[in-house]
């Protein structure tokens, strides 16, 4: 349902578009909603947030300003392996904060995202 004045959808270059939503159906299990063949969307029941990729040779880093999507995970080395093992990238390794600990990641269009997880016990 949408909500007056709340974030309500998100939108990302890529400029691999059939990698990317591979990368995000393998490692996530999202499913992916065509809009032509520089448009593809994912839903909030996969993603707890609606949005999309579109075609662009650009993409989001932190360092050139970019904001970071963050994930939450259970199990923060099963998740950091299956994302290695459908082709991201960790570019920053798992690091501890106050909280908890996380880990940044590209994926194969290059977008920065990380993973974080409750403190090790």
């Amino acid at each position: 349902m949408n909500e007056h004045e709340k974030v309500n959808y998100l939108e990302f270059h890529a400029n691999d578009l059939d990698a990317t939503k591979a990368f995000f159906a393998g490692v996530f299990g999202w499913s992916f909603t065509e809009y032509g063949p520089d448009y593809t969307c994912f839903s909030r029941a996969d993603a707890g947030l609606d949005g999309g990729f579109f075609r662009s040779e650009k993409s989001s880093k932190t360092e050139t300003g970019g904001a970071l999507v963050v994930f939450y995970s259970q199990d923060l080395e099963d998740t950091q392996a299956r994302i290695e093992a459908a082709g991201g990238t960790v570019i920053r390794p798992i690091f501890a904060f106050p909280g908890g600990r996380r880990f940044h990641f590209t994926e194969p269009s290059g977008n920065e995202f990380a993973v974080w997880s409750d403190p090790a016990e």
